[in-house]
């Protein structure tokens, strides 16, 4: 099993920025692909970031590419995501997700899922 306990949620007007946190146990973190999905009410699942397990590789979805940006911190078994240039459309509950078996995933298809955090940007 793997816990992922999220922080960093807000209220933030577009134009601003966010760093949101994700601290994993269960496993050890190193061996974990990591990733953010994000999920607004009435919508599936969105991919937004994701990283490999050294941190060697990262992905982005399409709508944040050039304002997000996934990182990890092995050795505190934190994983992060800077958001900048945020905009009312990345409003939405924002889940770290982790993976056993994978090198890198850029889809939903994680095997754990944190609780989210509310990210809400007011225009």
């Amino acid at each position: 099993q793997v816990q992922l306990v999220e922080s960093g949620g807000g209220l933030v007007q577009a134009g601003g920025s966010l760093r949101l946190s994700c601290v994993a146990s269960g496993r050890t973190f190193s061996r974990l692909a990591m990733g953010w999905l994000r999920q607004v009410p009435g919508k599936e699942r969105e991919f937004v970031a994701a990283i490999s397990r050294s941190g060697s590789t990262t992905r982005y979805g399409d709508s944040v590419k050039g304002r997000f940006t996934i990182s990890r911190d092995n050795a505190k078994n934190t994983l992060y995501l800077q958001m900048n240039a945020l905009k009312p459309e990345d409003t939405g509950v924002y889940y770290c997700a982790a993976d056993l078996d994978a090198v890198l995933i850029t889809t939903t298809k994680y095997d754990y899922w944190g609780q989210g955090t509310q990210v809400t940007v007011s225009s």
